[in-house]
Formats: structure tokens, C-alpha cells, sequence
């Protein structure tokens, strides 16, 4: 597939991973990082920043979001709502962060990148 369908599946994902956090769960969220720009981050395989080389915010296939339960800013991944949403994420086709230690990171595999 290519990158821009990759693109537009992983939008639709994010918006059924919404739309589970809010009505399904009850708790809100706010974006953390998103898009990282080659002219800031580096391109992909450049490390120009805190970015890692190979991320795949550069390509616009990873999303960290803020969770807040009962308008509680929940930092620790090991929470049992963080798991519960990473599952789902998982269960929609995402790899999660929480399986290697950034729990509010969601992305799509893209090219063996997670």
C-alpha cells in the first residue's frame, strides 16, 4: 500500500480510537505529538532533534495523546484505562506504545517501523 492509503487508514483508526475513549470509556483526550516536520525533526532516517530517526510521526502514522480520567491527567502507562485503550488500539490493527514504554504513543506499522 501506499503511503498516503496508509495515511488515510490510520486517520479513520484514530477516529474510531476517539470516539471509543469518549463514549465507550467516558475519558477525554488531548493531542500530544502528531505530525513531526522534516524541517524541524529531520527527514526519516535523519535525527535532527528529540525525534527519533525512523519515527513515524514523520510520516504522519504515529499520534501521542494526552489522557485525562475523571479530568485527570493520567502520566503512568501502567494505568488500567492506558491498557484497556492500547488493547483496542491494538484490536483496530495499531501498534501501541505501552509495549515499549511510551503508553500515550499510537501508530500504525509502516515499512517494519512501529
Amino acid at each position: 500500500m501506499s503511503l498516503g492509503s496508509e495515511q488515510r487508514k490510520f486517520t479513520r483508526m484514530i477516529a474510531c480510537l476517539i470516539i471509543y475513549v469518549y463514549d465507550e470509556l467516558g475519558h477525554e483526550l488531548t493531542f500530544g505529538d502528531a505530525y513531526r516536520a522534516p524541517s524541524v525533526h529531520g527527514e526519516v532516517g535523519e535525527k535532527k532533534s528529540y525525534s527519533s530517526a525512523m519515527s513515524l510521526h514523520k510520516d504522519r502514522l504515529a499520534v501521542d495523546f494526552n489522557l485525562f480520567v475523571g479530568g485527570k491527567y493520567i502520566t503512568a502507562g501502567e494505568h488500567p484505562e492506558y491498557i484497556k485503550i492500547g488493547e483496542f488500539w491494538e484490536r483496530l490493527g495499531g501498534a501501541w506504545g505501552g509495549r515499549f514504554n511510551d503508553a500515550n504513543h499510537f501508530s500504525k506499522e509502516y515499512q517494519g517501523r512501529k
